[in-house]
């Protein structure tokens, strides 16, 4: 025997008597806490085991018989290694402990079958006799209908007492194994109150009730056939209350009932008691009498008070109640404190009058003035003298009165009642979806009964809210800062007042971009596509819209990461189509409305093999630097294209509609090739094809090109100027022969400048100005000219490498225009005169012929008088005005003139007086 870690172990060594360690043994664990002792574990020495041998599928059942006790032991079966033995549908326990088996198989050959039977009550356990067990399985087995193991014939019967669990068992043995099918004869099993253990065979009905009576059928069925037992239930009760008696308070000549009402099965007798004597016993007072279950008092005297006893009892147990009787002469008395009623509006209103007396006082109701008792449907009446106002209304609140009233004498109470506003959301707090690490407010506005106190709570999912500096409460706002997952949920608030309560709610959503994808499987390789798939992260609460392959070629472009494909949100895989020459690897990113996951871990990598080109380079040009070359280039190709290694591009070119082979040169990974010596300006077919060392592209497009450019040669010729009006002219001119442009036309232009006369052309100091127009144009329209003024203009052709030489000068006239505005201003004032001054106009657009003065007064009402006109001489820079009225407020219209006509207008405002108002102005044009 020897201790190891808790485990107790025996070894009976060869010559050892097992006998001397049979008895008991209990385990206790100490520490400086306190003690823990284990079960009493029993050891009986074991006789030898002979096996039990039995054929392959055929019925068995291993008694145990555990010993008697109550309660009645716990059964379990285990082996030697004290391990559960499993149980399943073919083996299983019965309610009497037995361990039954529907049809044994080789599976069930065990040396030790061990039958524990623990004690609660006196913590021990005791062991019956192994039994060893061997299945043969010699002989041919054949499957057979089923026969109940247990319960045996057809029917039997049960009695369960009321309130108590019925335990209804069938085991039946049958190969293949039977299954057990429960049903009541007649009616529905009740399915919150029903259970089946025990892999069907047991039948758990809890809190029985008279209704389970009846015959409860249990059928066993496999493919060769099925049988049933009916179990007919008996549900017997012991004494149960119907009508409890309750105490009586009598006055002298008063009559009355006592009930002691019960049910049970069978049927309870009923026993009456006074004083603790038998009734029977009792001395005789004529004013009671016994009937059955019922006292009757009949003109009590007040010597009849006495406690009463009722028992009711059968065979399964009794219930016993006490009824106090008091014959008393009293006077009424109000027994209820409260003086003041407090209820909210459109609620009942309970005002409670709860009396003493003998006779039992009546009870009326008053309001106000004591004129007339209240009656109706506005009121209900309750019996125990409480007065409700079912539905109170403002006008309900006021005084009350409660009179008690017997024949001894009368009490009153004076109640006042006071109906309140309810207390209302009027701004419910809303939805939110917040990204994470945000912030979320919520706003919750309310009214109640101002002589109320109120205040606001919010909970969380019905709960307060917890202690976190995160949240903010500020009057009737919520505020909840640096949101994390843990805050969604629903927000509440609770407006409290000491009669009512009003609350709403919102949800709160903490979304924020998905969580990177993982597992990503690389799978159905079949040389240039594969499979790729992956698991989605979390979405966060913000559905995946999309999910985006990225691709990394480690040969080419190492570290860089391209998008190779987008796949819906609601696919976890994609098929990719690959380029040879490529060693891949991939990565998923995950798409919601918040934004873009992180990129998932990379994929391991796939190298695809090596081919030829598919395609040739793209975005080739022929284009000339100089006036004797032309310089192709091309878009290179991108390593994904080159399908393998050593790539390179062979350039050809001639010259176009000359009749002339191709000349070709092959080239590097560039994307430049320069042919010197050749015309300017000449047409030239190009192409570009890629090769690697696998092979050539496809045959290249052909695309064209110039060589170099060279500058125009010839100016353009017959240039003529058509003067449309004082600010706009019309330029033509001929165009130049496209054989001396030398390269792609780009427009012409026309440069124009002004000159103090048509012999001074005064070209090299004087601003010019440059219109351009684009293609093979030979006229265009000069705006934005100045009106009676002398221009020169020339025209140039342009090509891309630059202008041409300019035309012949070309000397135009714009005619004379109206000037622009001229300023007035109020230059000196007296009571009877105004001195107005002015300057010409900054552009005259010609001769300046007159200036024009017109001026009105204007009254108290803000009328106008007739217009008054002068007209000045054009060397004039003031005017005075005379004879004009004291104080008074005059509005003035100005113009300059040439001989085309008037210019724009100024306007000003003036006061004669120098009065405290002193004078305003406003220039505008007209």
């Amino acid at each position: 025997m020897k201790l190891n870690s808790g485990t107790l172990e025996i070894n009976i060594m060869n010559g050892g008597k097992a006998e001397s360690y049979e008895g008991e043994y209990q385990c206790t664990a100490k520490n400086d806490r306190g003690t823990a002792v284990s079960n009493v574990i029993v050891i009986r020495q074991s006789k030898k085991i002979e096996p039990i041998l039995i054929q392959q599928g055929m019925p068995l059942v291993l008694p145990c018989k555990p010993p008697r006790g109550l309660p009645p032991p716990l059964i379990f079966w285990m082996d030697n290694y004290f391990q559960r033995l499993p149980q399943n549908g073919r083996v299983s326990q019965g309610l009497n402990g037995d361990l039954y088996f529907s049809n044994v198989q080789p599976q069930d050959t065990r040396d030790f079958y061990i039958c524990y039977a623990r004690f609660n009550l006196t913590q021990t356990i005791h062991q019956k006799q192994p039994i060893s067990l061997k299945v043969l399985t010699n002989s041919p087995v054949d499957s057979r209908p089923p026969i109940f193991l247990t319960p045996s014939g057809q029917t039997s019967n049960k009695t369960v007492l009321k309130d108590e669990v019925l335990l209804l068992e069938c085991i039946a043995e049958g190969l293949p194994t039977p299954e057990i099918r429960w049903n009541k004869e007649g009616a529905e099993l009740p399915s919150n109150r029903v259970f089946y253990e025990n892999f069907n065979k047991t039948l758990r009905i809890i809190g029985v009730s008279e209704e389970d009576s009846g015959k409860y059928r249990c059928s066993a069925q496999n493919s060769r056939g099925s049988i049933h037992h009916v179990i007919k239930v008996i549900v017997k009760a012991a004494p149960y209350w119907i009508t409890k008696p309750e105490n009586l308070v009598l006055s002298p000549g008063d009559d009355g009932t006592l009930i002691c009402r019960t049910h049970g099965n069978p049927a309870p007798s009923i026993t009456w008691l006074i004083n603790g004597v038998a009734i029977e016993l009792a001395p005789n007072d004529p004013s009671r009498v016994v009937d059955g279950d019922t006292v009757i008092f009949t003109k009590v005297h007040e010597r009849a008070s006495a406690v009463f006893q009722c028992n009711a009892s059968n065979i399964y147990g009794y219930v016993l109640a006490n009824a106090f009787v008091n014959v008393l002469a009293e006077r009424p008395r109000i027994l209820s404190s409260e003086k003041v009623y407090q209820v909210i509006a459109n609620r009942p209103a309970l005002l409670h009058c709860k009396s003493f007396g003998s006779p039992v006082p009546n009870i009326e109701w008053f309001k106000g003035v004591q004129s007339s008792i209240l009656h109706g449907s506005d009121y209900v009446f309750h019996y125990n003298g409480t007065l409700e106002v079912p539905v109170a209304q403002k006008d309900s609140s006021g005084t009350y009165t409660c009179i008690a009233r017997n024949k001894l004498g009368t009490d009153q109470k004076i109640i006042q009642l006071e109906v309140k506003d309810p207390t209302m959301i009027i701004s419910q707090p809303e939805y939110r979806v917040v990204q994470r690490y945000g912030s979320a407010s919520f706003e919750c506005k309310f009214k109640h009964d101002p002589t109320l106190l109120a205040e606001v709570m919010w909970l969380k999912n019905n709960s307060e809210l917890p202690m976190d500096e995160r949240y903010t409460f500020e009057k009737e706002r919520l505020t909840i800062k640096n949101i994390t997952e843990n805050d969604k949920g629903m927000y509440t608030c609770v407006a409290n007042t000491t009669l009512d309560s009003a609350s709403a709610s919102a949800e709160l959503s903490v979304v924020d971009r998905p969580d990177p994808p993982t597992d990503l499987e690389l799978t159905d390789r079949l040389g240039t596509s594969l499979q790729l798939s992956w698991v989605p992260g979390d979405d966060n609460n913000s559905p995946i819209t999309e999910f985006i392959i990225e691709c990394e070629d480690a040969i080419h472009e190492p570290g860089v990461w391209h998008v190779f494909s987008k796949v819906s949100g609601t696919q976890a895989t994609a098929t990719l189509t690959l380029s040879p020459y490529v060693n891949y690897s991939f990565r998923v990113i995950a798409v919601n409305e918040i934004g873009r996951s992180d990129h998932s871990e990379s994929s391991e990598s796939y190298m695809t093999k090596s081919a030829e080109p598919y395609t040739n380079p793209s975005g080739i040009k022929g284009i000339g630097t100089e006036p004797d070359n032309l310089v192709i280039t091309w878009k290179p190709m991108k390593g994904f294209d080159a399908n393998g290694p050593g790539l390179q591009y062979k350039v050809s070119w001639r010259q176009k509609d000359a009749d002339e082979d191709w000349t070709s040169v092959i080239v590097a990974n560039v994307s430049k090739y320069i042919v010197s010596g050749t015309p300017t300006f000449v047409p030239y077919e190009i192409k570009v094809q890629a090769l690697n060392d696998l092979g050539y592209a496809p045959e290249a497009a052909v695309v064209i090109g110039h060589s170099g450019e060279d500058l125009p040669m010839v100016a353009p010729s017959n240039v003529e100027v058509d003067v449309i009006n004082t600010t706009l002219a019309k330029v033509r001119w001929e165009s130049v022969p496209l054989t001396s442009i030398r390269g792609h036309l780009q427009g012409y232009r026309v440069y124009y400048w002004k000159a103090l006369n048509k012999t001074n052309r005064n070209r090299r100091h004087i601003e010019k100005w440059m219109l351009p127009f684009a293609g093979n144009r030979t006229h265009g329209m000069l705006p934005g000219l100045q009106p009676n003024t002398n221009y020169f203009l020339n025209v140039r052709v342009v090509n891309g490498k630059g202008e041409g030489p300019s035309s012949k000068d070309k000397y135009f006239e714009t005619p004379e225009g109206v000037p622009s505005v001229a300023f007035l201003h109020i230059a000196h004032r007296t009571p009877d005169s105004l001195t107005l001054s002015w300057s010409p106009p900054v552009h005259p657009n010609g001769v300046l012929t007159q200036y024009t003065l017109k001026y009105q007064s204007i009254n108290a009402t803000h009328e106008l008088s007739p217009p008054v006109e002068i007209t000045i001489p054009a060397n004039e820079t003031s005017y005075i005005l005379k004879n004009l009225v004291q104080n008074t407020r005059y509005k003035f219209y100005f113009n300059a003139h040439t001989a085309v006509g008037p210019g724009s207008q100024s306007t000003q405002e003036a006061i004669t007086a120098m009065d405290e108002g002193g004078w305003t102005g406003l220039d505008s044009m007209w």
